[in-house]
């Protein structure tokens, strides 16, 4: 990954969430329109999977799922990494924001999309604190990341957005309002593709919680939040604006096309 960034050069985007398909289901979408714009494209999990599975051995189908990763990334012509983070084990400490700075400084994002404050899972919610964190720190030259080769601090601090949560509600079943959408009818084909890659998982959540609707599940929650912008399928967000991250909507200034929720 290259250790330099300007704001003025190509577009570097950066989607990182906590398992492999998290990414595709949630904002698969948004990538491909960015691609189309000549952005640069990362897509990243800070595990590999390697409790998602009822027959492999967690080495075996870590293995399996970081191939299924890599190959939706491709579709999108993206570079995929793992941050090899285990399965229900992420922290929000000061290693795992040690790590994930110095993976951001790695990859060097001028916008980063991540997994939402609050979800249904420990992982979803602790990778997004740590992301959140790491937005933060790795414009500072002075926090060390106990690297033996680190990458040098950011020039600026990301734009930060956030995914829908699952079913976008909260802990207690309640809608959490999105807030922006992103028209991705033209690209939900490409989507679907990329989620596909994760066969595993569909087998996984088929065993483990008796659901065999994975990609229909996908078409399902994609065509609600399309209904809500009068359009076919569509992505939700939120920006995070506190102080002092940054406030202009960098991802809708390059999408182009700007809808609001």
């Amino acid at each position: 990954m290259s250790n330099s960034a300007s704001p003025t050069a190509t577009p570097r985007i950066l989607a990182i969430h906590a398992h492999p398909d998290d990414v595709e289901f949630q904002c698969a979408g948004t990538l491909a329109l960015l691609g189309r714009r000549g952005c640069h494209l990362t897509i990243a999990t800070m595990t590999a999977g390697d409790c998602g599975s009822a027959e492999l051995g967690p080495l075996e189908i870590a293995a399996v799922r970081r191939a299924e990763a890599a190959a939706a990334a491709r579709l999108v012509g993206a570079e995929y990494h793992c941050l090899e983070f285990l399965d229900l084990q992420i922290e929000h400490d000061n290693d795992g924001r040690r790590r994930v700075t110095e993976f951001l400084r790695r990859a060097r994002p001028d916008i980063v999309l991540t997994a939402p404050p609050v979800d249904y899972m420990c992982d979803h919610e602790n990778t997004s604190k740590l992301v959140r964190d790491a937005c933060f720190c790795a414009s500072v030259p002075n926090y060390t990341t106990h690297q033996w080769d680190p990458a040098p601090a950011l020039s600026h601090m990301p734009h930060l957005y956030y995914v829908d949560p699952l079913e976008g509600i909260d802990h207690f079943g309640q809608p959490i309002p999105p807030g922006f959408l992103v028209d991705t009818t033209d690209v939900f084909d490409l989507k679907l593709q990329m989620l596909a890659c994760h066969a595993s998982q569909r087998n996984w959540l088929l065993k483990q919680h008796g659901i065999d609707e994975y990609l229909d599940s996908c078409r399902k929650w994609s065509s609600r939040r399309g209904a809500e912008l009068g359009v076919g399928h569509a992505e939700a967000f939120r920006q995070h604006t506190g102080h002092p991250y940054p406030h202009s909507n960098r991802l809708l200034e390059l999408l182009g096309t700007p809808r609001s929720a």
